[in-house]
């Protein structure tokens, strides 16, 4: 058994939407984990876990988290990059699994601001030759879904920007099934392309599977580019919400792929959002 075999992997974000999936499938092989988290609270993990708070962007904490481990699970992030190399390099993390953003080789998505934060990450990673470094690339994620949870449960219906169209959401147990594969195998780069759902699907038609499992009626009111750009800027800095507008207007021009990626990778199909939108049923009650 190598060393990378018998040191743990760090799971960073361990009580993520993903990252905890990662944790639980990495436990499931009865491999040794470590998790950490932005501020420690008592009772979230199983017992023998070991978590340790830590930030992307403070370096002396990643240092105290990656110390031991063969291996580090991570969400991209542009502010702390320099930060997780130096770390890594310190305590001689083999195997960095990051999790980036589909939109990085998506052709139609250059440019766009997200897009570039993530390309960033990249780039800096890369350019650190010494580090093995997976990225994991997701395009639409389908917990996107759960930021209408407080209009559908306050108000039963949703305004929506671009409410036709069509992208191919994938579930957060699909992309971490994907990190989980490239954590217990050789990198391939298979694992870095394009991940999407099973099939494409428009927003509106999302709303109806939700509504469906939710067991509830919901209306859709269609937003103006202006409305949807303030209604995004309330919750986001205007130049991430401007980015979000792009992306909508780029799968509104038929421009959001589907790809058998998670497939081809886990040998079972992805998981549609029918299967999303009853796991998550009761966020929207």
């Amino acid at each position: 058994m190598s060393p990378l075999d018998l040191r743990p992997t760090l799971v960073m974000g361990a009580r993520g939407h993903i990252g905890k999936h990662v944790l639980d499938g990495l436990s499931a092989r009865g491999l040794p984990v470590r998790a950490s988290v932005r501020t420690l609270a008592p009772g979230r993990f199983p017992a023998g876990v070991a978590v340790f708070a830590a930030d992307l962007t403070d370096p002396t904490s990643l240092t105290l988290a990656f110390d031991g481990v063969a291996q580090v699970f991570l969400y991209a992030n542009h502010e702390g990059v320099a930060g997780v190399i130096a770390a890594a390099r310190e305590t001689g993390v083999e195997r960095i699994v990051l999790l980036s953003s589909g939109s990085v080789i998506h052709p139609t998505s250059a440019g766009n601001a997200i897009t570039e934060e993530h390309r960033e990450v990249e780039d800096a990673f890369a350019a650190a030759s010494d580090l093995v470094v997976v990225p994991i690339r997701p395009l639409v994620l389908a917990t996107n879904a759960l930021g209408w949870v407080y209009s559908i449960r306050a108000t039963g219906s949703l305004p929506l920007y671009r409410p036709d169209a069509v992208t191919a959401p994938i579930h957060e147990r699909d992309i971490a099934a994907v990190a989980v594969a490239a954590l217990t195998g050789s990198p391939s780069p298979r694992l870095s392309e394009l991940l999407t759902g099973p099939t494409g699907i428009s927003q509106r038609e999302q709303v109806a599977a939700i509504a469906a499992a939710a067991g509830r009626d919901i209306t859709v009111a269609e937003l103006t580019r202006d409305d949807a750009l303030a209604q995004f800027s309330r919750f986001m800095p205007a130049a991430e919400a401007e980015a979000v507008l792009e992306f909508l207007d780029d799968a509104d021009a038929g421009n959001s792929p589907t790809t058998s990626t998670v497939g081809d990778i886990l040998g079972r199909p992805a998981t549609d959002i029918g299967a999303w939108a009853v796991d998550h049923a009761s966020d929207f009650c």
